[in-house]
């Protein structure tokens, strides 16, 4: 076997398509500093993910301005436990190396981790800035969905993420993909040391793609579902089954899985999170059966109005000591006109609820006056 038979290293081909692409996984240099289309893809999906979710938080009971404190810290906590997951379970290649151990332009995260490190990270500032943590995950997975959808084209121009071979249409092949087999076959290799056998004459799972197809869907489903949830943590729920599913599969053909002896870590992962979510979901359709007020949704408490409200004030320009709000009736959480964003979607009540409050409205002392004059 010689090299002159590989595809060129930036060339991508999907065969039964007829499909070729020449990607540089570089999309450009400044001042000598070469950024990566991993970089901008994932940066765009997340980008992507925030322009969703903070329209949305309204509607599940939470003040943006706290929430995004939440956020910010969500996505650092994010990366960082991203990138520590992966090289922890790479210990042996990284011990020493303080330079590539922080290197991530040509990949090396681990979602896992990731959702991991955002979690923890996004709890602990959750607690300090006074945001629930439930309702604030169920908005949260559904941006996730998105920025995942998105991120995973990055795996695609790294030609990375790939699994075993396979002759379905699909099928993908490239010349880092045919160099990264040959390697990793040789004795002493991933691949070899794990006893996966790969031929890199032949096409590949393009792995990258599946999970890509599957959380697009996933965000367009559970955003539907958003709509209609029934208690806080649900939507988090189905998220952790819908993607636990999918990963459990996929994870099975990949040829770059973090192993831990014989067991592919991600992939008992999202086994045990897929029966635990399940679990946790019949439990709760069972009490909430039971006893539906234990599971009132928080954007209907007076503590989520309340927060909302004085959000609101403060943006307003009034101080913090007037924004606060003495009694019930100081709030007006459904005046959006000072809202930074658009706020017509944002419906905290359930739309039978908004009806019945339009048609209950007061009318205003001069309207009354000039309905006396007519009568008269």
């Amino acid at each position: 076997m010689t090299t002159e038979t590989f595809l060129e290293e930036h060339e991508i081909v999907f065969p039964k398509l007829g499909w070729s692409f020449h990607i540089d996984p570089t999309a450009f240099t400044i001042f000598g500093f070469e950024i990566q289309w991993y970089g901008i893809i994932i940066t765009l999906g997340l980008l992507l993910a925030l322009c969703y979710v903070l329209p949305k938080m309204k509607r599940f009971g939470i003040d943006y301005d706290r929430a995004i404190d939440v956020i910010i810290s969500g996505v650092i906590g994010g990366i960082i436990g991203a990138r520590a997951y992966y090289v922890l379970m790479k210990w042996d290649e990284y011990k020493g190396d303080w330079k590539a151990i922080i290197n991530t332009r040509n990949g090396g995260l681990a979602i896992y981790g990731g959702i991991i490190g955002a979690f923890l990270v996004g709890y602990i500032v959750a607690r300090i800035r006074k945001v629930r943590a439930l309702p604030m995950l169920d908005i949260t997975v559904i941006g996730l969905l998105l920025g995942q959808g998105i991120g995973r084209w990055g795996n695609f121009i790294n030609q990375e993420a790939f699994g075993i071979n396979t002759d379905n249409f699909l099928g993908m092949t490239g010349g880092t993909i045919q160099r990264t087999i040959s390697n990793n076959m040789q004795i002493g290799g991933d691949m070899y040391f794990n006893g996966i056998k790969v031929l890199w004459e032949k096409p590949v799972h393009p792995c990258f793609l599946y999970e890509s197809a599957w959380c697009l869907l996933g965000f367009v489903i559970l955003a539907f579902l958003s709509k209609r949830r029934k208690y806080d943590g649900q939507i988090f729920l189905m998220y952790l089954t819908w993607y636990g599913a999918e990963r459990f599969i996929v994870e099975g053909l990949r040829t770059d899985s973090l192993m831990l002896g014989n067991i592919r870590i991600s992939q008992a992962l999202s086994a045990v999170l897929f029966v635990l979510s399940i679990i946790m979901q019949i439990l709760l359709f069972i009490r909430r059966k039971r006893d539906p007020e234990s599971m009132k949704l928080y954007v209907n408490t007076e503590e989520s109005h309340q927060l909302i409200e004085e959000s609101r004030r403060k943006r307003m320009g009034m101080s913090n000591e007037d924004a606060k709000i003495g009694d019930d009736k100081d709030l007006d959480i459904l005046n959006d006109d000072d809202d930074d964003f658009d706020m017509s979607e944002l419906n905290i009540l359930d739309d039978g609820e908004d009806d019945k409050d339009e048609e209950q409205e007061v009318d205003s002392p001069d309207e009354k006056s000039v309905d006396n004059k007519e009568d008269k």
